[in-house]
């Protein structure tokens, strides 16, 4: 199985290595080895149940909020940092890893504070510089211009497509590395879909992304590379063009053809 989905030469940000998964005696992911490269987006698809979002929750350690869960193997950020080891302060990696949900998921704060909340934990900074960092992390999203008038307006009465474009300004205001996207826009209409797979591709400038999508379309449209799962298996890891144009496997051909799953 290859590892690698592109033929580039440059340090992955992550590489997992041999990356098992229990919940239990519930054998959920099984000898995982992959790199992901920096500033790209990776997609993993699958059927419901294969352990791709399993596999995203290893990527920042969220699996340790579920007790029965238990991790192997090496998964190795930024070429020195093996975040499974006892010592990683998993507050600090959740910064530089984070995560957005399924589910858009607005503290029951303010728009502000919703975003200024995270910087503050963060670190001790000025009132000016939250300000500005709470602008600038709007204007990423594209809602400043929508928002920037009622700041102090609640979160939670968002329309789900800004709601989820606040999470994601949230998540991106903390100066993260990675952003992990489990299902994004599974819960929004055609129009706020298309506007988070827009600031998706603007957001690989900056950030690496790893997205799990269930929408086969979604991932041809937006990702570099493209990880197939099944079972708890790796199936096939490859550029996206390839793998929907020239799927190595034949169970990736009869999963993207529609003939499972």
């Amino acid at each position: 199985m290859e590892t690698k989905a592109t033929d580039s030469a440059a340090k992955p940000i992550l590489k997992l290595e041999q990356v098992n998964l229990h919940y239990g005696d519930n054998h959920v992911l099984k000898n995982i080895s992959m790199d992901i490269a920096a500033h790209s987006i990776t997609a993993f698809i699958g059927p419901s149940g294969c352990g791709k979002s399993s596999l995203l929750r290893c990527l920042n350690r969220m699996n340790d909020l579920i007790d029965t869960s238990s991790v192997a193997g090496k998964i190795i950020f930024d070429g020195t940092i093996d975040i499974n080891e006892r010592r990683i302060d998993v507050t600090q990696l959740r910064r530089k890893i984070g995560m957005v949900f399924q589910k858009p998921n607005p503290f029951p704060k303010s728009i502000y504070e919703n975003i200024a909340y995270g910087i503050r934990i963060a670190q001790a900074a000025p009132k000016s510089e939250i300000d500005g960092r709470v602008e600038e992390a709007l204007k990423k999203v594209g809602l400043w211009k929508e928002v920037s008038d009622r700041l102090k307006d609640s979160g939670m009465a968002l329309s789900g497509g800004q709601a989820q474009r606040l999470c994601i300004a949230r998540t991106i205001a903390t100066k993260p590395d990675i952003i992990l996207m489990d299902e994004p826009t599974s819960a929004l209409d055609p129009i706020s879909t298309q506007t988070i797979e827009e600031l998706t591709l603007e957001l690989k400038e900056n950030y690496t992304v790893v997205i799990v999508t269930h929408n086969m379309q979604q991932a041809a449209r937006i990702s570099d590379s493209t990880a197939f799962f099944y079972l708890g298996d790796l199936i096939e890891y490859s550029p996206t063009k390839v793998m929907f144009t020239r799927p190595q496997q034949k169970r990736t051909e009869d999963y993207i053809t529609g003939r499972f799953g």
